[in-house]
């Protein structure tokens, strides 16, 4: 099996090479013959371009592309989608708060319970965390709520930027969101094609604020509000083609 990670950046000259030197150093399950990664650059406008240059003389095999604008964290990974060759697909984000260390046990979990989409969950028990800011908490539980219920699925953590997926189902699912409303959005469709093809697995989990790089801003919020009503209740797997 190939895995491929997408890690979308857009200014993150801090993180960016701590971020890639951790996922290269990586030991994965033996099923996993070989590693691609690639970093989509969202047309950065801080040193990240000229790191990444840099750390392609470090790792010859990384793949880098850089959009000509701005698009958005949706749109780089649906770019990501289209550059991969990987029978497994991983979302890694660039900066430090989600740890490249949970990728090997998320292949587990997916090998384990022969499903095709793992989640992160920065809620369920098992691994000690910092405290996170309350508000950022409260609305990401509050949309959490809103898919679990009108997806009637369990769910603790649908805006986790850790996600895994077999290219079976991925290719099922078309990416319409350009920001942040794409993890709501891909969780929403996996779950309309195969309800019980989901688990969540517990991952580590460092908040940065928004002086420290956050990208996330509060109007997002509305504009994930819209991706989960839109998807819940207007598209379906056989209309696909119509989203």
């Amino acid at each position: 099996m190939i895995l491929s990670v997408i890690i979308p950046a857009y200014n993150e000259e801090k993180y960016i090479a701590e971020t890639l030197s951790e996922v290269y150093g990586l030991s994965f399950p033996a099923i996993i013959e070989k590693v691609e990664v690639i970093v989509v650059d969202d047309c950065s406008k801080d040193g990240t371009t000229n790191i990444l240059n840099a750390q392609k003389t470090k790792h010859p095999a990384l793949i880098v592309h850089r959009n000509e604008k701005n698009m958005g964290k949706g749109a780089s990974v649906k770019k990501g989608f289209e550059i991969s060759r990987g029978d497994l697909i991983f979302i890694q984000d660039a900066d430090s708060e989600l740890s490249p260390g949970d990728i090997p046990r998320m292949i587990d979990a997916m090998l384990e319970l022969k499903i095709e989409f793992v989640n992160g969950s920065r809620y369920l028990p098992g691994i000690v965390r910092p405290v996170i800011s309350y508000k950022r908490y409260f609305a990401n539980r509050f949309f959490t709520f809103l898919v679990s219920f009108l997806s009637n699925a369990k769910l603790t953590d649908i805006a986790c930027g850790h996600k895994l997926i077999h290219r079976k189902l991925l290719e099922k699912i078309p990416i319409r969101s350009k920001r942040f409303g794409f993890e709501a959005e891909i969780m929403i469709k996996a779950l309309k094609i195969k309800k019980n093809n989901i688990a969540e697995v517990p991952v580590m989990y460092r908040p940065r604020s928004v002086r420290e790089g956050k990208k996330l801003k509060s109007s997002d919020g509305i504009k994930i509000l819209f991706t989960i009503l839109k998807y819940e209740f207007f598209w379906c797997p056989a209309a696909k083609n119509k989203s």
